[in-house]
């Protein structure tokens, strides 16, 4: 975490050092340039022209009337584009006589060349022409010489340092935008502890609101099916807020006995009831600072919400025996499987409280419907099992993998980490993961829906046998989307209806 926070800081820097310059402040030097230099040089026109990578033309970056024209010089075939690539000053007299793409040129903006000294721009560092500087039409009697290049050349020079650096600004707007995609990688990295895996969107935007909601104090409820990670997600906005060593207090709304729940939350003095023989903080005065997070919220009790609501909406309350009021300061995070608003519109949640527990709501999706996350998740959990067993299991058999994927996970997550522990616990060192391990409930899925087989020791991970694993399994799946109408599945497995047919009698399958 240290070194995300160092790259985030180098981040910060380097934007503010891309910021520092505009582009309008480097095109206005340019500019400038480009209005005083034909008087320097006694010219009519000046343009400055600039390579992009790769490209196969240089285009006009600045040129006297163009105000917001583009001209693009082919690289073949024109006199920058010579000094382009040679790096070499040129000078052109007698343009009139001389059939290039200066005509073309001239026909785009209304100008008659005659005579042009070209001159190439270097790169202060690497020698590396990076532009061409181009003066048309000496306005004196005599042509473009030798001192007139070599006053050019100058002036090349200093208006080099100028086009270097627009060019470099570019690059260090690039870098930052880059290096903030890294650090913002590095930032999901860092919350998600080697178990929470997010490879499927949906995932990805719960881990986008766990980074924007570390450092925005609001209240948050989290709502999700058993097993999806709730807690979880709530310990990592408490992890990134950025306040060291303040306390997270959870407590499951659902085992708490009535009679207890306010003693329990709000604390009580010695002798407040029968039992007490010690005074004793409540959740939120252990919570002081940091964050109380309130799991299975919608069982809390009727009777105990309106002091709730207060407790949150104050930020205060008293111990029973006591009425002095205690300051909490405390963010609440809660998280629930039921449907809240729901139990407000059947009166077993009061509307007050609904609406004044949380500011912000992150919904996660059940694992069913985020297919691409299983099998990352497997594999860590693979990895974290047998470090916590001290085993060695080497990974999971194709067949078990496709299991994995078809499965629907009724108990999400916390269904599938079980899962992995079972295969672990019952695979030996040095050996894959097999479905004949699996619990009863994903044997029986696999049987019904002919996900992979038992194959002989001899020949199990043969190409042949795979093959036909996998055909079964295909022609299976297409045979129930398609509601065991065979025309339509040979549609789906892009076969012939007779080839579908050929192969249902030659694998013996019984649809």
């Amino acid at each position: 975490m240290e070194m995300v926070k160092a790259l985030s800081s180098l981040q910060q820097r380097l934007t503010r050092v891309s910021g520092s310059w505009s582009v309008a402040e480097y095109n206005s030097l340019v500019s400038f340039y480009i209005r005083f230099l034909p008087k320097m040089m006694d010219v009519e026109c000046c343009t400055i022209f600039l390579k992009e990578p790769g490209a196969e033309s240089l285009f006009s970056m600045h040129g006297t009337g163009l105000e917001s024209n583009v001209i693009e010089a082919p690289l073949d075939g024109s006199i920058v584009g010579r000094v382009m690539a040679s790096g070499q000053s040129v000078i052109e007299n007698d343009l009139l006589a001389k059939n290039r793409y200066h005509h073309e040129a001239d026909e785009q903006t209304g100008f008659r060349s005659r005579n042009t000294l070209c001159t190439p721009m270097h790169n202060v560092s690497s020698n590396e022409v990076l532009g061409v500087i181009q003066i048309l039409n000496r306005l004196g009697p005599d042509s473009f010489d030798e001192e007139k290049q070599k006053e050019l050349e100058e002036i090349a020079g200093y208006l080099s340092i100028s086009i270097e650096s627009i060019l470099l600004k570019k690059k260090i707007a690039k870098i930052a935008a880059e290096f903030d995609d890294e650090v913002a990688r590095l930032e999901f990295d860092a919350v998600r502890e080697g178990r929470f895996i997010a490879e499927s969107p949906a995932m990805r935007e719960v881990l986008n609101r766990v980074l924007v909601l570390r450092d925005t104090p609001v209240n948050v409820l989290i709502q999700g099916e058993n097993g999806t990670g709730k807690e979880l997600v709530a310990k990592m906005i408490h992890e990134n807020a950025g306040k060291a060593g303040c306390p997270f207090v959870p407590v499951n709304c659902a085992c708490l006995p009535e009679a207890l729940i306010e003693s329990e939350f709000f604390g009580h003095e010695k002798g407040a009831f029968t039992g007490a023989d010690r005074s004793r903080k409540g959740r939120f005065e252990e919570a002081k600072g940091g964050i109380l997070f309130l799991d299975e919220i919608g069982e809390m009790p009727i009777m105990v919400q309106p002091k709730f609501l207060r407790a949150i909406q104050e930020q205060e309350g008293s111990r029973l025996g006591s009425s002095e009021l205690i300051p909490y300061d405390v963010r609440i995070i809660s998280a629930t499987n039921r449907n809240l608003a729901k139990k407000v519109e059947n009166g077993g949640f009061r509307e007050d409280l609904f609406f004044r527990l949380f500011s912000v709501e992150i919904e996660i999706p059940p694992l069913r419907e985020r297919k691409e996350d299983v099998l990352p998740l497997a594999l860590s959990f693979l990895e974290d099992t047998n470090r916590r067993f001290k085993k060695n299991a080497v990974g999971f058999s194709p067949e078990l993998l496709a299991l994995f994927e078809e499965y629907p996970w009724p108990g999400n997550v916390r269904q599938l980490l079980k899962e992995v522990e079972r295969l672990v616990a019952l695979t030996r060192d040095g050996l894959i993961m097999q479905i004949e391990t699996c619990s009863r409930e994903l044997r029986t899925f696999s049987s019904a829906n002919y996900i992979g087989e038992p194959m002989a020791e001899s020949n199990g991970y043969s190409l042949p046998d795979q093959v036909k694993a996998l055909e079964k399994r295909l022609i299976h799946k297409a045979m129930k989307k398609s509601g065991g109408n065979k025309t339509q599945a040979s549609r789906l497995l892009n076969i012939t209806r007779q080839g579908l047919l050929n192969k249902i009698k030659r694998y013996e399958l019984k649809l």
